[in-house]
């Protein structure tokens, strides 16, 4: 019965009404506490989670995870390319010629980086035929000099589909009449739009049509993969290099995008401690309520120890006691948490549509909606935690209540 005694005691000290009902305010705000922090932190990490999703699906979709090039330029790139995709964690590969311009319309001028593209080829290393708002990829036909270019650049521009730009390249033409800027008229056959900022910089060609006025013959400017794992870019890039001998030079996407990817990660990792704090006040509640639920029932432990309860039985009681609020904090913290990661999309769609408001304008943000991903390893930490500091704020007030002299308590009962 004894060895059964904190369990009994501490979880009928948690349903007992209580005289004071101090007490009782103290310990059910330590609960409510401990459920926002809960649900709060499981929240905005699923929120989190959902822009670190939607900015890798499209700006890593677009951008490749890695570039093998040449200082020649890759003439045979046919057969590297199948030597590459011979490799485990090569999933893709494209070829590609690399030119920085800028386009000029009716006055306007804005730079942009053209990437001469296969068609054929494209769909392996790019998401970019998911998120063409008007015309295709398959438009790019060699020698009639089409261009496929992001919707802000199109908009910056003032040109839709059927327009013709003219494109600077920063070579000089050198004519008897003297240097001239190398230049191109174009044809808009296709607006894309993946709601980054690579809409308003980055425009696609025929790789022949780009061949020919960089004057490449029959070579490319490299090679574009994809990955199984874009975290392992650096170190498969660093092998394929290694295999592949010095003539060879590569990148990876982490040279163009890797600082914001690990200032959203740090971001994460700062909101995270941030509103750990809110469930360690939360839980350190429990210290409080606990301290005056000791001293409220210092008669119950002298008379425990009369009959034989050890300090460690009259430990367990107070811990269970604690622990019991906590655990019923952080369940339904966890249950409100990931409802509303499940849910917050909706829910803020319909706050939108009845106050008809709009948080995230899509002329200035990624994204209209607001993303969620829910990650249990994320949740499985948090609960962890909150137990922990649970555990934690119990043992002071336990280590009190163990403490407790029968002789000095009973003699004034």
């Amino acid at each position: 019965m004894l060895d059964r005694l904190p369990f009994l005691v501490g979880l009928r000290y948690v349903r007992a009404k209580r005289r004071n009902h101090f007490i009782s305010f103290i310990s059910l705000t330590s609960m409510l506490g401990l459920m926002l922090g809960v649900a709060v932190l499981i929240l905005v990490l699923s929120v989190m989670n959902g822009f670190d999703h939607e900015l890798r699906t499209r700006i890593l979709g677009m951008v490749p995870h890695a570039k093998i090039e040449s200082r020649e330029g890759l003439v045979e790139w046919q057969s590297l390319a199948e030597q590459l995709m011979q490799r485990e964690r090569v999933i893709g590969a494209a070829p590609y010629v690399e030119q920085q311009g800028m386009f000029s319309v009716g006055g306007r001028n804005q730079g942009a980086m053209v990437n001469g593209i296969n068609p054929d080829w494209e769909d392996k290393v790019s998401i970019i035929s998911d998120h063409m708002r008007e015309g295709k990829l398959a438009d790019l036909v060699p020698g009639e000099w089409h261009v496929v270019m992001g919707s802000a650049l199109a908009r910056s521009l003032g040109v839709g589909v059927g327009d013709r730009v003219t494109l600077l390249v920063p070579e000089a033409s050198i004519t008897p009449a003297g240097v001239f800027p190398r230049l191109k008229r174009f044809t808009v056959s296709g607006i894309f739009s993946v709601g980054a900022e690579l809409d308003a910089n980055l425009a696609y060609a025929n790789i022949e049509d780009m061949q020919t006025l960089a004057r490449l013959g029959d070579a490319v400017g490299g090679l574009r993969l994809e990955l199984d794992d874009l975290f392992a870019a650096s170190s498969e890039t660093q092998a394929i290099i290694n295999e592949l001998g010095s003539g060879y030079r590569g990148s990876d996407w982490t040279f163009t995008q890797g600082n914001l990817f690990q200032a959203i990660q740090m971001e994460k990792r700062m909101i995270a401690l941030l509103l750990t704090v809110i469930i360690a006040v939360a839980a350190f509640n429990i210290v409080s309520t606990l301290v005056m639920v000791v001293t409220d029932k210092r008669a119950d432990i002298a008379i425990l120890r009369t009959i034989g309860a050890k300090p460690s039985s009259i430990m367990g009681i107070f811990i269970v006691q604690g622990m019991a609020i906590g655990i019923i904090g952080i369940a339904i913290g966890v249950a409100v948490g990931v409802l509303l990661a499940l849910t917050i999309a909706d829910l803020i769609g319909w706050v939108e549509g009845t106050l008809g408001i709009q948080f995230l304008d899509a002329g200035v943000y990624f994204i209209s909606d607001l993303p969620s991903r829910l990650e249990w390893s994320d949740v499985s930490r948090i609960v962890l935690a909150a137990f922990g500091l649970t555990f934690l704020s119990t043992l002071y007030p336990a280590w009190r209540a163990a403490r407790v002299q029968p002789a000095d308590v009973l003699r004034y009962e």
